[in-house]
């Protein structure tokens, strides 16, 4: 039974939504004032967690535990943090710091051993300043951004396992995702996605549904058609290089001889 379990599902593929992003609230004057760090003006919290929200929740996504399949989120901070390096075992699979700045953050996603799966790496730029209607930065006064409220910057994705394990795939059916809502409730959560939108800044907790789903797998697959498009252009100026080096090449052989 045991190797049964370890065999492939060939041709089959199964996936799960998630979310990666952050939220990020201004600092009280008393807070800043008790902090170890005089210099942090936000409080943010870095996350993965399930695309669906729960009822009335007063976070974006989490309806749903990731621990059957995820073992460990890590999240590597710059540098000037201490222990920059974050491994997250449990759900929910998350980091809350203070700070001053944006920067990068790698996230890095470490599957149950039962998945037989390599661990995935992305970023995610933490975001602390409200979104402009412009898109370009605009960092308000501290005391105006505490009023426009939490800033967020969610992205949603999926991870695709193909061929998986039956005992992986076994498990995976057994917890199947919250299905998203069909159409918008909550202000928009990824704001980069719909420019010259500020639903966000108009308070309340943003919401994934079905609707930006399908757009931002339209996106994801307009990008990767750009990749490969991209690649085949540098592929074919490659091969045309090479054969102006070979034809130079035998233009030197020649006068050689």
């Amino acid at each position: 039974m045991a190797n049964a379990e370890r065999v492939r599902v060939r041709g089959v593929s199964i996936h799960r939504p998630f979310i990666y992003g952050n939220t990020a609230t201004v600092l009280t004057p008393r807070e800043r004032d008790a902090s170890t760090s005089p210099d942090h003006t936000h409080r943010w919290t870095v996350a993965v967690r399930s695309a669906a929200s729960a009822p009335d929740a007063d976070v974006v996504g989490g309806a749903d535990d990731l621990s059957y399949f995820i073992k460990r989120v890590t999240f590597k901070l710059h540098d000037t943090y201490t222990n920059p390096s974050r491994n997250i075992d449990k759900p929910p699979f998350e980091l809350t710091e203070t700070g001053w700045g944006e920067f990068e953050i790698q996230i890095r996603i470490t599957f149950v051993p039962e998945s037989g799966e390599k661990a995935i790496a992305f970023y995610h730029h933490l975001k602390l300043h409200p979104w402009t209607l412009s898109g370009e930065p605009e960092i308000p006064p501290l005391d105006v951004a505490m009023k426009m409220g939490p800033v967020h910057a969610w992205q949603y994705d999926e991870i695709v396992f193909h061929d998986p394990y039956q005992n992986f795939l076994t498990l995976l059916t057994a917890h199947p995702p919250t299905p998203l809502p069909k159409a918008k409730k909550r202000p928009v959560p990824y704001h980069l996605a719909h420019p010259g939108s500020f639903e966000a800044a108009k308070g309340g907790t943003p919401e994934f549904n079905q609707e930006m789903e399908k757009e931002e797998l339209v996106r994801i697959e307009e990008a990767r058609k750009a990749v490969v498009a991209e690649q085949n252009k540098w592929h074919t100026m490659l091969i045309e290089k090479e054969k102006e080096k070979e034809r130079l090449q035998k233009e030197v052989d020649a006068l050689s001889l």
